[in-house]
C-alpha cells in the first residue's frame, strides 16, 4: 500500500470517519444486543435511509431526512413494543416493509444519474467532509458521554427493565433515548457506511465483544475497539481490492465476530444456569 496517500485530505477524512463513526455505532450496538433490540434497529436504518433518499429527491439534506423517517420509526415502534400490544415483531415487520417499499420508490422516481441514491446505498467513506465529520463527533461525543454519566441506569435497565423501572430509574426514558441515538448514529453513517449495511457496523462489533467477556464496561471498551478497526481494515480492503468501502468495512466487521466466536471462552462452560453478570 502507497502511504503517501495519507497526505490528501480526503483519506485524512476517511480515516477519522472511520473511528468516529466505527466506535459510535459500536457503542450503541452494545446496548441494542444487550437489550435484545437487534430487529428494532434493523427497522429503524432502513427508516433512515429511506428519509435519505426523500432528501436527495426533494433536494433537501439527506441527513435531514434520514433523521426525520429515523425519529418516525421510533414513534411507531417504541410504544408498541413497550406497552405490549402487539408482537414486537409486526410493527417492526409493517415498518420495516414500509420504508424499504418507499426507499426503492424514491430511488425509482430520482431524475438523472443516480450517483448521490447509490452513495447512500453503498456507502463511500472517502468523500466525507469535514461538516460530515462535525456531526460524527457530536454524535459520538453525546453517545460516549450519556454511556459514561448513567452506566449504572443502564447496567440495571439491560438486566431487568422493569425491576429498574419499579424501583424508580427512568427505565422507559433510557430505552426511547436508546432508540434515538440509534437513528442518530445510522444517520451520520449513512454516507460512509450506506443505507443497506450500516446496522451490520452496530450490530457486528458488539456482537463479537459479547462473545469476549461477560463485563458490560469491557464490551463497550473491546466492541469501540472492533469497530474501528472494521473500518480502517476496511478502508484498507477497499483502497487494495478497488471495491466499495461500505461493503469491505462490512465484511471485515463479520470476519472479526466469526474470530471473536471462535476463540470466545464461552463455548468452554457448560451451559448450566447462571446468574446474569450484566
Amino acid at each position: 500500500m502507497d502511504f503517501s496517500i495519507l497526505q490528501y485530505e480526503f483519506m485524512q477524512n476517511a480515516i477519522l470517519a472511520g473511528c468516529l463513526g466505527g466506535a459510535a455505532c459500536s457503542l450503541i450496538g452494545v446496548l441494542v444486543v444487550t437489550m435484545n433490540l437487534s430487529f428494532i434497529g434493523v427497522a429503524i436504518a432502513h427508516a433512515a435511509f429511506a428519509g435519505a433518499l426523500l432528501g436527495t429527491l426533494l433536494g433537501f439534506s439527506p441527513e435531514a431526512g434520514a433523521f426525520i423517517f429515523s425519529l418516525a420509526a421510533v414513534a411507531i415502534i417504541g410504544p408498541l413494543a413497550d406497552r405490549g400490544e402487539l408482537n414486537t415483531d409486526t410493527p417492526i415487520g409493517i415498518v420495516f416493509s414500509l420504508t424499504m417499499g418507499l426507499a426503492f420508490l424514491f430511488m425509482g422516481v430520482i431524475p438523472g444519474p443516480k450517483t448521490d441514491a447509490l452513495e447512500l446505498l453503498w456507502g463511500s467513506i472517502l468523500t466525507v467532509t469535514r461538516p460530515d465529520l462535525f456531526l460524527l463527533s457530536v454524535v459520538a461525543f453525546i453517545i460516549v458521554l450519556l454511556i459514561a454519566l448513567f452506566f449504572k441506569e443502564i447496567q440495571a435497565v439491560i438486566f431487568h427493565r422493569e425491576l429498574a423501572l419499579a424501583i424508580g430509574l427512568p427505565a422507559n426514558l433510557i430505552f426511547y433515548t436508546l432508540l434515538v441515538l440509534t437513528g442518530s448514529a445510522i444517520t451520520v453513517s449513512l454516507g460512509s457506511i450506506g443505507g443497506l449495511l450500516v446496522f451490520n457496523l452496530i450490530l457486528n462489533p458488539a456482537a463479537a465483544a459479547y462473545q469476549l467477556t461477560y463485563s458490560l464496561r469491557n464490551m463497550f471498551i473491546f466492541a469501540a475497539l472492533f469497530g474501528v478497526l472494521s473500518t480502517w481494515l476496511g478502508l484498507v480492503s477497499s483502497y487494495l481490492l478497488h471495491c466499495p468501502s461500505g461493503a469491505a468495512i462490512v465484511l471485515v466487521s463479520t470476519l472479526i465476530f466469526i474470530a471473536a466466536t471462535v476463540f470466545s471462552p464461552k463455548r468452554r462452560v457448560k451451559k448450566w444456569p447462571v446468574k446474569n453478570n450484566y
